[in-house]
């Protein structure tokens, strides 16, 4: 029930409890009247011993000693006084009874209390009901959601993979369950954390982790929920959330998004940015103004640190920096325990195995794969998931949705044949690159075929070897295109290979210093006064050494590509052939190919296959995260 429901059936109950008190008040014992005429007859016969005149009413009683009620009629009965007179009837007149002080009171200001208590139930709906949110006039009141110390479940036992994180974050519980600990020696807790790292990693459940470790009230907002489009609302909001906090210290104030108020202070030219920069400068008076927080511990998340103003992340304010990255190995598979707790697993399943093939994999991404596995599971109508539902689940993650109803001419699918195992063949055959794991023809996504290349380790670093390496691979699908139908046959299906290659081209001419003839310098934009305003920070004459570094490089990766696939001719026959056979064909088939045997058909999916891309023999290879993974076919353009 909400808050209007509520009031509404609060005041439905006050007015039900006035009315009983005004019946109360004016109720009286209901008796049948004698009729008037009746009366007369018994007045006449000597059977009334006496009445009392109330008015219109007359009160009688009998000489047997019954009594009775009569209402006297409208018009004027002067025979009846001489009636009562002659039969001896006593009678008695009653003074008419005033109301008292208060009923009067009560009866000429009932209207005015009515109209008092519509208008108060408008204004109370209007600021937002109860809790005076929500409404139209709260807009200067915080949006912050207050759990209580109770409501917080989250503990640090939900939170898996960030254990350096936990760490950090270890002594802010600490002190919020014992701030003497902490002050008998001076000691002063940071008044901010900001958690800093990519979508996905769990930054905002690690939060809820330490309210719920702490048990103390809770506050969460969104950093957007500050600004609005009148000037002064954000920072009033601020001002409001800290006054609200500090009821409740010790307490944590969390603020998710906080890139979105604040960014980087500029000139201050009018519309919403104003309104930004006054709500920045409201949070960092009161994060360490003149007035202190004590017991307050603002916590922040963010994806975009970079951004942030300088002000706000000096010492006093945001002074404890906890980066959130994501998980290695060992944490996949902690990350995974978690969320397969709720889901009944097959006994083959192996969190440790699925860890090992899902290497770049976020938390958020790791829940969504035990989710769509549950879910492909759920499709075929079985008891458990099992390692099966994790492969296509991943699959589908990584490549996109399989769209089988998708018709596709045999032409068209002997070009996306050659396509892919232009990828495969090249990215087979470059040092260091990452293994083949799966080549397709079965379209994808937005693609009509993908090859899915997967690390065999976590690691965070790319040589140069490398990234020629995958300039390469991503060329051989065009190549490929052009050796088996000509020049003219090539198609726009390579666009986002091209567009992938160029970037990691110009990357290592830019930002990487990996280019000979530029060296070792980064060549970018510098930042203006404002906003906006940014300018390249090298010369004309150097951005055209850049033009022509990038396009020998591309070159000569071209040539690259373009010589391993002439050499090998019959493999990217056999590759087709089986592509169009197959339509999928896995690493083990591939390394069949590749080695000029004869291709073994397709197995019966075991628990091997999950990690088959994986050797015993591991090369020295570095890793790449799962956006570099699946090189993508022809896209599905007309």
């Amino acid at each position: 029930m909400n808050d209007m429901s509520k009031n509404l059936v609060l005041w439905l109950v006050i007015a039900a409890v006035l009315f009983a008190v005004f019946q109360n008040i004016n109720g009286q014992t209901k008796q049948k009247p004698l009729v008037y005429s009746d009366f007369i007859a018994e007045v006449r016969s000597g059977q009334v011993q006496k009445v009392v005149v109330d008015g219109l009413i007359i009160h009688g009683e009998r000489r047997d000693g019954s009594t009775f009620q009569v209402v006297r009629p409208q018009v004027a009965d002067n025979k009846l006084m001489d009636d009562l007179y002659n039969h001896k009837v006593q009678v008695e007149g009653k003074l008419p009874e005033k109301p008292s002080i208060w009923q009067q009171l009560l009866v000429a200001s009932f209207p005015i209390l009515i109209i008092l208590v519509i208008f108060m139930f408008f204004m109370r709906q209007m600021q937002g009901g109860a809790g005076g949110r929500g409404g139209p006039m709260s807009f200067g009141k915080s949006k912050a959601r207050l759990l209580g110390e109770d409501q917080v479940k989250t503990t640090f036992a939900d939170v898996a993979g960030v254990d350096e994180a936990k760490e950090e974050v270890q002594e802010l519980v600490e002190y919020l369950r014992d701030p003497s600990k902490f002050q008998r020696l001076g000691g002063q807790i940071p008044r901010g954390v900001l958690m800093a790292g990519p979508p996905g990693t769990g930054k905002t459940l690690l939060a809820k982790a330490i309210a719920g470790e702490a048990k103390v009230p809770f506050f969460s907002i969104s950093g957007s929920d500050f600004v609005e489009m009148f000037v002064g609302v954000g920072a009033s909001r601020v001002r409001d959330m800290f006054d609200q906090a500090k009821k409740q210290a010790p307490c944590i104030i969390f603020i998710d998004e906080i890139d979105a108020v604040g960014r980087h202070r500029g000139g201050g030219h009018g519309g919403g940015h104003d309104e930004r920069e006054q709500t920045l400068n409201q949070l960092l008076v009161e994060m360490d103004g003149f007035e202190g927080n004590e017991g307050v511990i603002v916590m922040a998340a963010t994806n975009r640190a970079d951004v942030l103003d300088k002000a706000l992340m000096r010492p006093g304010r945001f002074d404890r920096q906890v980066h959130v990255g994501l998980p290695d190995i060992r944490g996949r598979e902690q990350i995974l325990k978690v969320h397969m707790r709720k889901v009944p697993m097959d006994d083959a399943v192996k969190a440790s195995v699925i860890a090992r093939g899902t290497p770049g994999f976020s938390g958020a991404d790791l829940m969504n794969l035990v989710n769509e596995a549950a879910l492909f599971a759920a499709r075929a109508n079985k008891r458990t998931v099992s390692m099966e539902d994790f492969e296509k689940a991943r699959d589908k993650i990584m490549m996109g949705a399989e769209r089988k109803s998708m018709v596709m001419s045999e032409d068209d699918k002997i070009m996306t044949a050659y396509h892919e195992a232009g990828h495969a063949i090249v990215g087979y055959l470059m040092p260091e690159h990452d293994p083949v794991h799966k080549v397709t023809i079965i379209p994808r996504g937005g693609a009509l075929g993908v090859t899915q290349f997967l690390p065999e380790d976590d690691k965070y670093s790319h040589s140069r070897r490398y990234l020629l390496g995958q300039i390469s691979t991503l060329y051989g699908g065009r190549i490929a295109e052009e050796m088996t139908g000509g020049a003219d046959a090539v198609s726009t299906g390579a666009s986002s290979d091209i567009d992938r290659a160029t970037k990691i081209a110009r990357g290592m001419v830019m930002k990487w210093g990996l280019s000979e003839k530029l060296g070792p310098l980064a060549y970018g934009e510098d930042e203006g006064q404002y906003p906006g305003m940014s300018s390249p920070n090298y010369s004309g004459a150097t951005s055209k050494v850049i033009d022509e570094e990038v396009r020998s490089i591309i070159d000569d990766r071209y040539k690259v590509a373009e010589g391993i696939l002439e050499e090998n001719r019959d493999i990217l026959e056999s590759m087709k052939d089986a592509l169009i056979e197959y339509e999928t064909i896995d690493s083990e088939q591939v390394e069949d190919l590749m080695n000029r045997r004869q291709v073994r058909p397709p197995r019966d999916w075991d628990d091997s296959d999950f990690n088959s891309h994986i050797k015993t023999e591991k090369k020295d290879k570095p890793d790449s995260d799962k956006s570099t993974g699946p090189i993508g076919g022809p896209a599905n353009e007309s």
